[in-house]
């Protein structure tokens, strides 16, 4: 067990401190210094502030300085104020008076630029919070002096595996190394990434590649960093590493299978980013490529993950993977009594008029067949955008193939039958009328 002795004696000094020192003019003066400082920096950075964030959101403003714009407009204020804290040392120490509130709330200010810098950075707001209470509970258990006498408790609060000593001050030291430099591998790999995205001699999908990977190594290597940093041997790790990565991979086999996948996808290239797909009954255009699922977008707004293996393993349509020209088919049926050729011509009018169909390849219409009730034609149609859909260009089509029949007089049927009737009977002959079923008879009735 700790021993908690010194805990309890750093507890006894804080409270005689506080019963001494916090009730007397020394105090009280060091209090108005802290207040002013505080007004006197919110006041000298309001304007600044301001013209930061203006700045930051103009549209003339660089894309990568807007997160530093942003990050200076968050650090100003607590950092005005902190350097104006720090005249009254030099001044206290003429006149002989003790600084020991102003350094307490010298340590605040530190703590508060950090979080500060923090929450700029950092852009999930959980993670912000759990660091902001990280950072005040350290510099409180700082200014108090009770930081060294717990450390010492969480340090003998250990056990001993093999020949190492294992307390609970190293694990909560390795976590935080490696929270601290998995952080600073992701903003890296963020910047990174961006740049890379900027580059266009590289495709989508080798942009989207390099970026993955760019990230999943710089995790990686930032694990490792943080585990040497507290002293633990990485080549101690190596049979219990092939250990866990055989029974990862057997239990995982469907997240490796859909990663490895995905690197495939993005190295052939046979699908990326903007891209029009057909995977089984779904429709839509990829938005995203992920390690594990490729995020496909439907006309009617909903987003299905789609997993990277199922891409590779089954039959995938891709209408833009060459180029992005796709062809139409809309059928239409005109009245055996209406002009064949006229009804062409005016499909191919309403055709040309439509904005979204092209004029090379250029449409055609053709007669494919003699139906029950019409005369069959087909018209087929070029797109280059089918990411903005199929239905509406038909839709926009056939609008205007419907406009135009009706002002030629081309007439668009309807089923019909004939009906052939082979007698009459004579007039004045009375036709008989059916006789009613007879009602069965007993059972065994001969």
């Amino acid at each position: 067990m700790p021993d908690l002795s010194a805990v309890a004696a750093a507890v006894q000094r804080v409270f005689e401190r506080v019963r001494t020192q916090a009730f007397t003019p020394e105090a009280a003066i060091q209090a108005a210094w802290v207040v002013a400082a505080l007004a006197v920096g919110y006041a000298l950075s309001r304007r600044p502030t301001r013209r930061l964030e203006a700045w930051a959101v103009g549209a003339g403003s660089p894309r990568w300085a807007r997160p530093i714009a942003h990050g200076l407009a968050d650090v100003l204020f607590p950092a005005l104020s902190l350097v104006l804290l720090m005249f009254y040392a030099p001044l206290a120490a003429r006149v002989g008076l003790s600084t020991g509130l102003t350094e307490a709330a010298m340590s605040l200010g530190v703590a508060w630029v950090v979080i500060r810098i923090v929450s700029s950075l950092v852009r999930k707001p959980a993670t912000a919070r759990a660091v902001a209470t990280v950072v005040w509970v350290a510099a409180a258990l700082q200014i108090t002096g009770l930081l060294g006498p717990i450390l010492n408790a969480l340090d003998q609060l250990a056990v001993t595996v093999g020949g190492t000593r294992v307390s609970v001050l190293t694990i909560a030291s390795a976590l935080g190394l490696i929270a601290l430099f998995v952080a600073g591998a992701v903003l890296l790999a963020q910047l990174l990434e961006r740049q890379i995205g900027s580059m266009t001699g590289l495709s989508p999908s080798m942009r989207v590649l390099f970026g993955k990977l760019t990230h999943t190594v710089l995790v990686a290597l930032a694990v490792l960093a943080g585990l040497n940093a507290v002293g633990v041997d990485l080549t101690a790790l190596t049979v219990l590493g092939g250990a866990i990565g055989l029974g990862l991979g057997f239990g995982l086999q469907k997240v490796i299978s859909n990663f490895v996948s995905g690197i495939i996808l993005l190295a052939d290239r046979s699908i990326k980013p903007g891209d029009v797909i057909v995977v089984g009954n779904t429709y839509g255009w990829v938005k995203q490529l992920s390690a594990r699922y490729v995020s496909l977008v439907t006309r009617d707004g909903k987003e299905h993950l789609v997993p990277n293996e199922l891409l590779i393993t089954e039959r995938v349509e891709n209408w833009s993977y060459s180029d992005n020209n796709v062809r139409v088919r809309v059928p239409i049926g005109i009245s055996y009594n209406s002009d064949v050729r006229r009804a062409i011509e005016l499909v191919l009018e309403a055709a040309g008029e439509s904005p979204r169909v092209l004029k090379s390849p250029s449409p055609n219409c053709l007669l494919t067949g003699f139906g029950d009730s019409s005369v069959d034609l087909e018209l087929r149609l070029w797109i280059n955008d089918p990411e903005e859909g199929v239905g509406n260009v038909q839709s926009d089509v056939l609008l205007r193939v419907w406009d135009k029949f009706h002002e030629n007089g081309i007439e668009i049927p309807f089923p019909q039958r004939d009906v052939h009737i082979k007698s009459v009977p004579p007039e004045g002959v009375p036709v008989p009328a059916p006789s009613a079923p007879s009602a069965p008879g007993p059972a065994g009735a001969a």
